[in-house]
């Protein structure tokens, strides 16, 4: 009986200081396993939380300890027992032991630390965020535009005329380079597409008594916005146009006197484009008609017997800056390409034909070509400044 008594006695003093010396303890004499599959874990006890998606959500919150509930579909998560946010709980309300009395029950207690609503409301911020996240990713992904820039170089043929250096014809060879680009444009609501455009063509020509030479260099530029009209889903017409601006020089090898002329204008340019994109065994190909024409600008041309020594050193300017339209001046271009692929590049090759005429001053002026262009064509997409933020949806070799 003594030993009996001893044993009781130590196992009551046991129970007593561990209650004591516990911050958090859970007292639930009457929980049965068919009662509930909810148990209550204390931030002191050591619990793997494996896997759970909530875990700054709940870590949000006031409350330390945390009820796994095996009704929801992801039984590793944890709904917090107290559902107060942090400004309305009570400072240490779990640092003292939780008790059944008898107007409270052990089935009501669990139903109030574990409410379905405050379990539904976790899980729909949750998704919530996820999907506005899901949402701005897609969106981000929808603004961003390609761009499509081809680059050519070309031969052909070069036939040129200037009254003011010489009466006669010149033909013979010539190459160009030509650099282009072609976006929609954000600015417009992705209605407009927009095409920047660099010709350079040097040329070297000669007379019919092959006793002079012209040696000729232009370069110009256009801008142009085109509206989109999309007849069929693989054949697009755009039309519009913008600035377009030329500057150029042509000398002469045997002249002394006024051996070199000067070509520069500003127009306005119309320009119309038709792509076709198609298959030939499921070989895609896509083929491209453009044609530009300047409507009306302003050129420069030395009056009649008009030397440059007058015009840069006397200041003799008079006349030299006119406007020009279809009744002084004449151009047109012509554009014929064909994209195809070839193993991981895209080629585009096909013709290039301009055709130049101004009459101004009793100044004749012509200069026509025929190319023949190769070159090839990449897709891309470029951001900076603002648009910065949107490098994380592409792997970057330097960001």
């Amino acid at each position: 009986m003594k030993i009996l008594r001893g044993v009781l006695t130590m196992t009551v003093a046991i129970a007593l200081f561990g209650t004591i010396l516990s911050p958090c303890t859970v007292v639930a004499q009457n929980i049965t396993k068919e009662e509930t599959d909810c148990f209550v874990p204390c931030n002191d006890v050591p619990f793997q939380r494996r896997h759970c998606e909530q875990s700054e959500a709940i870590s949000s919150l006031s409350t330390d300890c945390f009820v796994p509930r095996n009704d929801m579909s992801d039984a590793d998560c944890f709904v917090p027992r107290n559902y107060e946010t942090r400004e309305e709980a009570k400072p240490n309300r779990f640092s003292k032991p939780v008790r059944f009395d008898e107007k409270t029950t052990p089935n009501d207690t669990i139903k109030k630390t574990t409410p379905r609503d405050t379990t539904a409301k976790l899980v729909n911020r949750n998704r919530g965020a996820l999907t506005e996240d899901v949402n701005n990713t897609v969106q981000d992904v929808e603004d961003l535009r390609s761009i499509n820039e081809g680059s050519m170089i070309g031969v052909g043929l070069f036939g040129m005329k200037d009254t003011y250096l010489s009466p006669m014809a010149y033909d013979g060879y010539g190459f160009r380079f030509m650099n282009e680009r072609m976006k929609l444009a954000s600015k417009t609501n992705y209605r407009l597409s927009r095409q920047t455009m660099v010709n350079v063509n040097i040329a070297s020509t000669v007379n019919g008594a092959e006793n002079a030479n012209y040696l000729s260099a232009f370069v110009d530029y256009a801008l142009s916005y085109h509206y989109r009209f999309l007849p069929d889903p693989f054949f697009k017409i755009m039309v519009g146009g913008g600035p377009r601006g030329m500057f150029g020089m042509v000398y002469n090898t045997r002249n002394g006197n006024n051996p070199m002329t000067l070509h520069a204008d500003i127009d306005l340019n119309f320009s119309l484009i038709a792509i076709y994109e198609f298959k030939i065994k499921k070989y895609p190909l896509a083929l491209r008609y453009q044609l530009e024409s300047p409507i009306m600008g302003v050129l420069f041309s030395p009056v009649y017997n008009q030397s440059y020594y007058e015009i840069f050193s006397l200041g003799n300017t008079s006349k030299i800056f006119n406007f020009n339209s279809l009744h002084n001046k004449f151009a047109i271009r012509n554009y014929l390409f064909l994209d195809f692929p070839a193993g991981g590049m895209t080629i585009r090759t096909g013709y290039l034909g301009s055709y130049y005429s101004t009459s101004v001053h009793n100044l004749d002026r012509h200069i026509i070509s025929h190319n023949i262009m190769l070159g090839f064509v990449k897709e891309f997409v470029a951001f900076g400044g603002r648009e910065m933020r949107r490098r994380n949806l592409f792997q970057s070799a330097y960001y």
